[in-house]
């Protein structure tokens, strides 16, 4: 091992390390993956789920590409829902339960069923550069492994700091201890890094719990799956969470701890993820509310162990337990531990390509947390892109970008690399401008072409894939050329209270209406009939529905992505100096200068880049 030349190595096996890992190895690179623990791959460190607004978008176009996170999440489910069923479909986001300890389980399993994959166990303290280039990493153990490509995905580990009350131990997660030297070297080599912070809730034994004072929280009645392949099932049978609430008895317990709290005392000087607070920052952010949500979580199908979502927090153990005892159903509550608050060092993002690597280390890829993002689906987006691309680096091939309008993956990395982040970086729909093309249903048409031409989707898939829309373009052509007379169309409208039909009318018409659904279509003997003959699945009749009813919003958003790509077809050459064109703002000759965008469409996306600035920039792009 030692004395070969990998292709590529990646350092840590969280969600970031483990999709780069089998992504690379996956299109044929020699891989090394080696962690600090091989006990631990792809923990879950937070909660036990994965999916949700936005990031389920995201674990299914990871799927679409051939990553793994999809098939672990269904093979390790133990409740589905989808999100936001009651808006438009741009907006519905897959989430599942996850049994904790097969999850890790399930993915460590994959990985050592990969071929071209070896494994180690070591910290690595260092990188080995030469002349700018990468060429291998060094570990505590003093051994010094060769590669062509690094992916460093090291997640909260990097001088990580672990903080309960006013005790402060150093840890990248409880238990486990952190990664020291890789910081300190990245800033003798030129890189700017800084400090952030997240947090964890209390674990408890759900044989204290009193459910019958809480809400129960069940799945989907009818449960879908995350992954596009056959290679899983949807679930049968599901694990309830359950809702409490906080209070003002509870507020006022948590306050009482407040002069011990690290946030507050200045012990902790890094930013949290604003969209996933701590409870003691809740409560002093929002004192006007008298109480907050709390979710219940089992971690597994089999454990008693539970997950306080929402119950974040960094207080003194005595406090929290003090204060969970306050809650419905807690009144008997017993802790498996506190929660805790963890500082790490992060990477500004904007040091970084659209491919990950890194602009000041040829074949250096940063990926997950390194890049101050929160999530296991941000991190596994992020590890699937830098393997890719790590691979591809040293296979001579083109590197593999996403635009955004082409995938959640491509807004998450453009955003990151062309506005950096001062907070943990969290997806939302509402980062994505063309979200409506950018659908949960549709992450299989856009991406699993891509996937397979670069070694990752089988040919199998792809055929599924065509075979699907081939026949939904077929359902909706037969709306389109179908009549329907008023007298078999009318009772359907009738019972929706929707506007009768005078006369004989196309079947796409009536559907276009926003009242009616393929229930309605399938109560017609002749739309019914033709789906039983051709045998038409749930998925070809969803998105026969979705293409129906969204058909103007989707050919808006169509357009105008068409032109974002013809400002992205604009390029801008990498030493391009800026100084030059003294029409250009100040603040905009120091922004261009410092992210170095790779085309106008970039550039007009970094803040204090303003319109004016970009018409200089096109008239000199001879434009």
């Amino acid at each position: 091992m030692v004395d070969q030349e990998y292709d590529v190595i990646v350092v840590g096996a969280g969600h970031a390390g483990s999709e780069a890992a089998a992504a690379a190895a996956n299109m044929g690179a020699k891989t090394l993956l080696v962690t600090m623990n091989l006990q631990t791959i792809a923990q879950m460190s937070c909660n036990p789920a994965m999916g949700g607004i936005a990031k389920g978008q995201i674990v299914r176009e990871i799927d679409a590409l051939g990553g793994y996170s999809g098939i672990v999440s269904d093979q390790t489910a133990i409740q589905f829902k989808m999100l936001n069923k009651s808006k438009g479909p741009a907006m519905w986001s897959p989430r599942v339960q996850s049994d904790r300890m097969r999850f890790a389980e399930t993915w460590r399993m994959l990985l050592e069923g990969t071929q071209n994959l070896d494994f180690y166990q070591d910290m690595v303290s260092g990188v080995v550069v030469e002349n700018g280039k990468i060429k291998g990493v060094k570990t505590t153990l003093g051994l010094e492994f060769k590669a062509k490509s690094v992916v460093l995905t090291n997640g909260t580990f990097l001088n990580g700091l672990i903080h309960v009350g006013v005790k402060q131990f150093g840890g990248g997660r409880a238990g486990e201890r952190a990664s020291m030297g890789i910081t300190e070297q990245l800033v003798d080599l030129g890189f700017d890094s800084g400090r952030m912070k997240t947090g964890t809730p209390p674990r408890v034994d759900g044989r204290s719990l009193d459910f019958s004072k809480m809400i129960e929280q069940p799945g989907d009645e009818v449960p879908q799956k995350f992954s596009f392949s056959e290679a899983t099932k949807p679930l049968t049978k599901q694990r309830s969470c359950h809702m409490s609430y906080t209070s003002l008895e509870v507020h006022d317990l948590l306050r009482e701890g407040f002069d011990r709290s690290p946030m507050f005392n200045g012990a902790i000087e890094s930013i949290g993820p604003r969209y996933c607070p701590s409870i003691e920052d809740k409560i002093n952010r929002f004192a006007d509310k008298d109480r907050h949500q709390l979710f219940v979580e089992p971690e597994g199908w089999s454990t008693v162990e539970y997950y306080i979502n929402g119950f974040s927090t960094s207080l003194p153990e005595e406090v929290q337990f003090k204060a969970l005892r306050a809650c419905a159903g807690f009144e008997n509550v017993r802790f498996f531990r506190p929660g805790y608050a963890i500082e790490y060092d992060f990477f500004a993002p904007t040091q970084l390509r659209h491919t990950l690597e890194t602009k000041l280390i040829e074949g250096l890829y940063f990926a997950g947390q390194i890049n101050g993002t929160t999530g296991y689906e941000e991190a596994g987006a992020q590890g699937l892109m830098a393997g890719i691309n790590a691979a591809l680096k040293t296979q001579d091939r083109e590197p593999f970008t996403l635009r955004r309008d082409e995938a959640y993956i491509g807004v998450l990395i453009d955003d990151l690399i062309t506005k950096g982040t001062e907070e943990p970086y969290r997806m939302f729909t509402s980062r994505a401008e063309y979200r409506t093309l950018l659908r949960q249903d549709n992450a299989d048409q856009r991406l699993t072409p891509k996937g397979h031409a670069l070694g990752l989707a089988s040919a199998e898939r792809l055929h599924r894939m065509e075979e699907k829309y081939a026949q939904s373009d077929a359902l909706i052509e037969f709306f389109k050329t179908t009549s329907i007379p008023p007298e078999d169309i009318n009772p359907i409208l009738e019972r929706r209270s929707s506007a009768l039909a005078s006369q004989s009318d196309k079947l796409y018409k009536f559907y276009s209406r926003p009242n009616i659904v393929m229930e309605d279509m399938r109560s017609l003997p002749v739309v019914d009939e033709l789906v039983r003959k051709e045998n038409f699945d749930t998925e070809v009749l969803e998105q026969t529905e979705i293409q129906i009813k969204y058909a103007g919003y989707i050919q808006k958003e169509k357009n105008n992505a068409d032109k974002l790509t013809r400002l992205e077809g604009v390029k801008i050459p990498e030493a391009f100096d800026y100084s030059l064109l003294k029409s250009l703002s100040f603040e905009a000759r120091e922004k261009l200068t410092k992210i170095k965008p790779t085309s106008i469409s970039q550039a007009s996306r970094i803040s204090g880049v303003s319109p004016n600035d970009i018409s200089v920039l096109l008239v000199y792009m001879g434009r």
